[in-house]
């Protein structure tokens, strides 16, 4: 049986649909325990209004921390100074059509210069700032929760550290 590769809107459609979407999510943090959220615009795919951090769907033909890398440049234009995995989760809601989705995220923190902070890609973002792990903004991405329950002990460890 043959194939036809699928195009990139194709299979940006069918990800978390059709199969199991791989997504690297990042926290960027400026070493002083100040974390970089974004509010997502009516732009975006969904979750408008809600305070996030970042993340894209990994690309075939690239590995995680590939995927992150590009990732932090395209919306922040931040440069990697230091990358660690914080762990995964499975991620399991509906997407705006209300068809249930599965998502693999891959979370990591990533330590950056504020200094180097552009807004890439701004119709996709209707506010911006950098704020603390006991001042977050509202309403936060469904998922921010979720991940702290799982992996909030190592995510403070982590950004605390100088």
């Amino acid at each position: 049986m043959t194939f036809k590769k699928l195009t990139p809107e194709q299979l940006r459609g069918h990800k978390g649909k059709s199969f199991v979407g791989i997504t690297t999510a990042f926290i960027c943090y400026d070493g002083q325990g100040n974390i970089f959220l974004a509010q997502r615009s009516e732009n975006t795919r969904d979750e408008h209004g809600n305070w996030d951090a970042g993340g894209g769907g990994l690309k075939f033909g690239q590995t995680l921390e590939q995927n992150l890398i590009r990732e932090v440049k395209e919306e922040y234009n931040f440069t990697t100074i230091s990358i660690q995995f914080l762990g995964y989760m499975d991620v399991f809601r509906n997407a705006p059509d209300g068809e249930p989705t599965h998502w693999l995220a891959m979370f990591f923190t990533v330590l950056v210069n504020p200094a180097e902070l552009n807004l890439n890609e701004p119709e996709m973002v209707d506010d911006s700032g950098w704020f603390t792990l006991d001042n977050l903004p509202t309403p936060m991405h469904s998922q921010f929760g979720p991940l702290l329950k799982l992996h909030g002990k190592k995510f403070r460890e982590i950004i605390s550290k100088k």
